[in-house]
């Protein structure tokens, strides 16, 4: 069944299943919580997943709908099966003073998939040949182990999703349907490796280890970086700041240092309220053409309003600065800037609408949009995340 023909398949089944409640669609549908099942109870195990799917219209409408700057979302006028996504998790106990161990494992298929490739594994999965652009990733398999080591150590080892800024790969976890562009070109995805967090108290986590990089898998296996940052919370919970960075070797021939921070604070005006600000900032040795160091940075401002539990609005304005242009418009350095308004609707509590439109424009009027013969453009786009 193609995506185009699945959506409206979808559609009616979603209509019928709109007066009744549950936690996810299947548990909606059998009046049954498969992670009440005695086997999934007996192990600690939970099994899920989420289905996003949504489509773009774009102002000057591409012929080849593609569009030049955008990725994820980034077929215009053509609908999209994003991420079709399991998983099967064990959580620790962090509560507990004895040593215990978890895990978790994300499949995904879908557009997304082919952005957050891992080298040496995901790559090897399945052809994109007859897929058109649609993929398979593996972007989690790791073990988590609890060790209870003064107020308690948690290790995560194997491959999992960055740490990085503020928006995330998982579309439930995201407010809008579109990335910004921090998130698409600056920071990675994924890392293989070993990742250790401690609370030091009640406000505050330390997080700390050594991984192959960025969306690295098994290339270059001895060029190991450092992973880390450190988190607050108030006692309040309502203002929160991180700050993570990873460096290290791109690769095991060259000394190429690269170098990627983020600062992330959040604050609750209200109970309805929330203000987000997020700060990166990039360097990577002879990253040009020439040879010559590169360096990116960017602020991104997002604030949220919750007029009802199930319905909430969003603002993200956002500013984006490829100082030696090696990120969106290769060879060409620029400003750009994004200001997107969208909505999430949430009928059901397994079921969310996020419609948004999106304006995009480059600083020197750079040909960057609609195959790099725009300085600007306008999105229209919505998409709908069914967690099952």
């Amino acid at each position: 069944m193609t995506p185009r023909l699945a959506f409206y398949w979808i559609l009616p089944s979603l209509t019928l299943c709109l007066s009744a409640y549950g936690e996810n669609l299947i548990e909606t549908a059998t009046g049954k919580d498969i992670n009440q099942t005695e086997i999934l109870k007996e192990h600690a195990l939970t099994i899920g997943g989420w289905m996003s799917m949504g489509g773009a219209y774009y102002k000057d409408n591409p012929t080849n709908h593609i569009n030049s700057s955008t990725t994820f979302n980034d077929r215009s006028s053509e609908l999209q099966l994003n991420q079709l996504n399991f998983f099967l998790q064990k959580s620790v106990d962090l509560e507990s003073h004895t040593w215990n161990v978890g895990g978790r494992m994300d499949v995904m298929f879908g557009t997304d998939s082919r952005f957050i490739q891992a080298i040496g594994l995901d790559d090897k999965l399945i052809s994109e040949q007859h897929l058109r652009f649609y993929d398979l990733a593996i972007p989690q398999a790791y073990l988590e182990i609890f060790a209870p080591i003064g107020n308690g150590v948690t290790a995560k080892i194997g491959h999992f999703y960055t740490i990085i800024g503020h928006e995330v790969v998982t579309a439930p976890n995201n407010f809008f349907y579109s990335h910004s562009y921090a998130m698409q070109y600056a920071e990675p995805f994924t890392h293989t490796g070993v990742l250790l967090s401690y609370a030091l108290n009640d406000d505050f986590t330390l997080n700390a280890g050594s991984v192959t990089g960025w969306n690295n898998f098994d290339q270059n296996p001895s060029t190991m970086n450092f992973l880390g940052g450190l988190s607050w919370t108030n006692d309040e919970a309502t203002s929160a700041a991180s700050w993570s960075v990873i460096s290290g070797d791109m690769d095991d021939v060259s000394s190429k240092n690269r170098t990627v921070s983020s600062l992330v604070v959040s604050h609750s005006f209200t109970d309805k309220l929330q203000y987000v600000f997020q700060h990166d900032f990039g360097y990577q040795q002879q990253a040009t053409a020439a040879l010559k160091d590169a360096y990116w940075y960017g602020i991104n401002q997002n604030l949220f309003y919750d007029f009802t539990d199930s319905l909430s609005a969003g603002l993200r304005g956002e500013w984006f600065r490829d100082s030696n242009g090696t990120l969106l418009n290769i060879g060409s350095a620029g400003n750009y800037y994004a200001l997107t308004a969208g909505v999430n609707w949430k009928p059901q509590g397994w079921l969310t609408f996020r419609p948004e439109v999106r304006y995009d424009w480059a600083g020197s009027k750079a040909l960057t949009f609609n195959n790099r013969t725009q300085n600007q453009q306008l999105e229209v786009a919505m998409d709908m995340v069914i967690q099952f």
